[in-house]
């Protein structure tokens, strides 16, 4: 029993230096906050390392096609508003040139 305790701990010890974490953080998941970038990802069609500009452009495409002129409701407006928003957060400061 206790070998089977000291090859854990040293397998736990293992996996920290090794890849950073703990093997129970590997349990635990995604924040909510992770998974609802990744929602507004997918919603907009864009890629994680999408810039300012390609998020606007995608917006402006759902937008388009969501519109309650074209058959779409108000809440998918705000919705694609929401990822909008929530895409252009994550993103670092812009430096001025």
């Amino acid at each position: 029993m206790l070998r089977l305790l000291v090859i854990a701990a040293l397998l736990s010890l293992g996996c920290k230096l090794i890849f950073g974490r703990w093997p129970w953080e590997y349990l635990r998941g995604a924040s909510t906050r992770q998974r609802a970038i990744e929602r507004a990802r997918q919603l907009l069609g864009v890629d994680q390392g999408a810039k300012r500009q390609q998020i606007v452009e995608a917006h402006k495409r759902l937008v388009a096609m969501v519109h309650p002129d074209r058959g779409g409701t108000n809440e998918q407006v705000h919705e694609a508003n929401a990822a909008r928003d929530l895409l252009l957060a994550e993103l670092p400061p812009e430096i001025p040139s």
